[in-house]
């Protein structure tokens, strides 16, 4: 029998049968349903859900040396959710997204002794993580980047009580993020912010955690779980709840050329002590930035689904609703060696700033 916990509250238990006792409808993840019945068919659903949500605690199997990972911790690669699930709960479930962990029923161990936020992390598995390199380690020290989300290298490292993530994925990728943040910082727009730092002699990206014991994070896509199960519209609940980073997410990805903001890529900050979102979390992820970059409606636009919209047509909405937002001119030396890229953010800027005077 498993319990589902939320920082100290159970929320749910779940066996291994299927049989769900829900203690705490407030507090339950957003992306898991689970019913309490009897049912054969229910039992099974709690199950299945259960293992899946334990399962996407766990790093994609496309993620770039995952496979060095999975071969570190002598699992197999071809993994089903259960398989998944029980690497996850092999560390208890534990995150840098959230406050949710899970432990068998009776087991002596709480949320102070498990969370990655006061516990200190092994810098000696960072190597693993971020380039490849073939280490021997255990599933928990592993649990802080098997439990971020994405397909680039990527690593977490603590320095005293504040955590900074560090990205590769080669010089070319490096340049873009670090580019466009430079650009989206010339808007009034909530954003990580993405520095340059340098990692066994290579250049990286690096930005601090938006997570804490205070607030946590869920995707668009997690959020879609709930808001099917509470006839709510997600989009509509974004425009509802922060006008200002959803529009303004669309200005950006479209300015950048980001055609990387899948609905697991944004979504909502949750005040833990509520577990109620309080706005978007900050807009991140800039490393797809450039893309579809030839012309001026850009790629389709993935935050506006199910409605077909181009980026230029989404960030015209936007630019109608709030504003362009900008604070200060961007400095045309961000675009050092990128002059076909320099050419069409200006026309895309131009494009916008029509509608904004308009507006």
């Amino acid at each position: 029998m498993y319990e589902i916990m939320h920082i100290d509250k159970v929320v749910a238990s779940v066996s291994t049968l299927g049989q769900v006792k829900i203690f705490n409808a407030q507090f339950l993840p957003y992306d898991i349903y689970l019913e309490e019945s009897a049912a054969f068919d229910d039992r099974i659903n709690n199950l299945a859900n259960f293992y899946h949500w334990c399962a996407s605690r766990v790093l994609s199997l496309d993620r770039t040396y995952a496979k060095q990972i999975m071969n570190s911790l002598g699992v197999p690669q071809a993994v089903t959710d259960r398989d998944r699930a029980q690497i996850s709960l092999s560390y208890h479930c534990v995150s840098l997204n959230d406050v949710y962990w899970v432990r068998t029923v009776g087991e002596a161990v709480s949320f102070k002794e498990l969370n990655l936020y006061d516990n200190p992390l092994n810098e000696a598995i960072i190597p693993l993580p971020l380039k490849g390199k073939h280490l021997t380690v255990t599933n928990k020290e592993l649990a802080p980047d098997l439990s971020t989300k994405g397909c680039f290298p990527k690593a977490w490292i603590r320095t005293g009580t504040e955590f900074r993530l560090l990205k590769d994925g080669g010089e070319e990728v490096v340049r873009r993020e670090l580019a466009a943040s430079k650009i989206c910082q010339c808007f009034d727009v909530p954003q990580v912010i993405y520095e340059e730092y340098f990692y066994d002699g290579e250049k990286v990206t690096q930005s601090t955690i938006v997570t804490s014991k205070r607030y946590s994070m869920v995707s668009k896509v997690a959020y879609d779980v709930y808001a099917i199960n509470n006839d709510l519209d997600t989009i509509e609940e974004c425009i509802r709840l922060d006008p200002i980073a959803y529009y303004g997410m669309n200005i950006l990805d479209y300015l950048v050329g980001n055609t990387d903001r899948h609905p697991e890529n944004w979504g909502f900050l949750i005040d833990n002590a509520t577990n109620q979102p309080v706005s978007l979390y900050p807009l991140m992820d800039f490393n797809m930035s450039f893309q579809t970059y030839d012309k001026l409606d850009g790629a389709n636009c993935q935050t506006v689904l199910p409605r077909k919209l181009t980026q230029r047509e989404a960030a015209i909405e936007a630019v109608q609703a709030i504003g362009l937002r900008q604070i200060r001119e961007v400095d045309v030396a961000v675009f050092d060696g990128m002059a076909q890229e320099r050419e069409m953010f200006q026309l895309r800027l131009a494009e916008l700033k029509k509608y904004a005077k308009a507006n």
